[in-house]
């Protein structure tokens, strides 16, 4: 349930310019938002038989060209890498692919991506479960890859209705840190649990893989991270945390991954997301990936739909344990939870996942593998938003976002009136024929003034003063 007037109101008012600092790109002919463009791949019969065959888990790119169509645009580009990607779904009848434009050109890319993730969506009915978790991201201003939904041939024969994922790698980050975009990042799989294992780097170098940076192969910021995150004292860690985490953003972060019922990301199954160490101030950036898994699709038996949302994860999940442990910034999790069930009861995704589904209707209705691995039909599809298939697929997206909105707006817990667990001075800032009284947060508690969070500065004549304090 909602809590105290004030507090609401100030979350509400304010929510413009909470937003964090996180530049996302704008849409280009890459990623269509109105239309299914089409995806051509042309290569050696014999080398796709060796890819979809022998190859099948090797990651070996096989030579190919690479022709793009819309209504408005097309482009041709010669000797890009094609193969196949994933993981369970390498197994699927519809596959996955990965487009590598500059695996055998050094610096070719494609409308400005080096890489294009075409994601087949066998386990979804709707195919919108993957679509929609990332625009639920980008409409909170967190960390998201761009999408678009494609016509993928190979050789000449429709393969199917493909999501167009934007790959996390350089590229991506210099799209969305400008400036800062040089640092480590980590592609974190299965068993990344942030938990320590010692300071040898082997025993990270399966869950945690560098992607950037790799001549180098230096872990040791990450190591020396996850180490402190576990052992440093209940004390000292807010303060830690606070100078090499952002935090703000992953509360945030972890508010969207439940709602949206991630369960094979972190929190609850240890797997896919990014870690990023921005140069500029050495603190890491969680993002969120892989989320086709999600609004009703479970493979474990539990509802996720009414699942408490503040006993949602695992308990051996160090990062989120020890957060949530300092009542200061569980508050600032449910408040985000908050936030966003408030916003999506209100909001047009009903309408937005309707016009989505009649956009793709047809290339699902011709998709020659859509059928294949669960037996899913067109009728299936059209009735996908608002029902479940039953298996593995518990409740329709639609279903799924009532009973998440229903259940969560009465399982948000704000105490209210809780300092900040890492307090540093004071800092005046001064005006003219006034002095600063004090400052509060975005959720109206008093603070310290804290650097790169929105805060609220209350003047001895009366005044309020919207302040972001970048630390340059």
């Amino acid at each position: 349930m909602r809590n105290a007037a004030l507090f609401i109101a100030i979350i509400l008012t304010l929510n413009a310019a909470t937003g964090q600092s996180i530049v996302h790109p704008a849409n280009n002919e890459a990623f269509l938002q109105n239309e299914v463009a089409e995806v051509h791949i042309q290569l050696h019969p014999n080398d796709l038989i060796t890819l979809l065959g022998d190859s099948l888990y090797s990651d070996h790119h096989f030579a190919a060209t690479f022709q793009y169509t819309s209504a408005s645009y097309s482009d041709t580009i010669q000797n890009i890498g094609f193969r196949v990607r994933g993981n369970t779904s390498r197994n699927a009848n519809k596959k996955g692919f990965k487009v590598s434009f500059n695996e055998f050109t050094s610096g070719q890319k494609f409308k400005g991506i080096e890489k294009m993730n075409l994601v087949g969506q066998h386990n979804d009915p709707s195919l919108l479960r993957y679509w929609m978790s990332l625009t639920t991201l980008t409409n909170n201003s967190l960390v998201s890859s761009r999408t678009s939904f494609v016509k993928l041939y190979i050789n000449g024969q429709y393969k199917g209705l493909y999501l167009n994922v934007e790959h996390i790698d350089d590229e991506f980050l210099q799209k969305r840190f400008p400036g800062d975009d040089e640092g480590n990042l980590y592609k974190c799989t299965w068993g990344a649990d942030l938990k320590y294992e010692g300071s040898n780097p082997s025993a990270y170098y399966g869950p945690y893989e560098l992607k950037t940076n790799k001549s180098a192969n230096d872990y040791s910021d990450l190591i020396q991270f996850i180490n402190t995150l576990n052992n440093i004292s209940n004390a000292d860690f807010p303060c830690f945390i606070e100078d090499n985490f952002e935090v703000d953003l992953y509360l945030k972060t972890l508010a969207a991954e439940i709602l949206i019922g991630h369960w094979d990301g972190y929190a609850y199954n240890h797997n896919n997301y990014y870690l990023y160490q921005k140069p500029s101030d050495g603190k890491f950036v969680f993002i969120e990936y892989d989320m086709d898994n999600t609004f009703g699709i479970d493979w474990t038996g539990i509802d996720w739909a009414n699942r408490d949302l503040n006993a949602w994860h695992n308990t051996d999940r160090p990062l989120i344990e020890r957060l949530l442990s300092y009542p200061f910034y569980k508050d600032v999790f449910n408040a985000y939870l908050d936030n966003m069930l408030f916003d999506l009861n209100t909001s047009s995704w009903y309408a937005d996942l309707q016009q989505k589904q009649l956009d793709i209707s047809n290339a699902v209705q011709s998709d020659p593998y859509y059928s294949l691995d669960y037996g899913f039909q067109h009728s299936d599809f059209l009735h996908a938003v608002d029902s479940s298939f039953g298996a593995h697929v518990k409740k329709g997206v639609a279903e799924y976002l009532n009973e998440r909105i229903s259940s969560g707006l009465n399982q948000i817990q704000i105490i209210g009136n809780q300092n900040h667990p890492c307090l540093n001075s004071i800092e005046d800032f001064n005006r003219p024929g006034k002095e600063l009284v004090k400052i509060i947060d975005f959720y109206g508690r008093e603070t310290a003034l804290r650097a790169n969070v929105p805060l609220i500065f209350i003047y001895s004549d009366g005044s309020v003063e919207k302040v972001v304090v970048v630390d340059e």
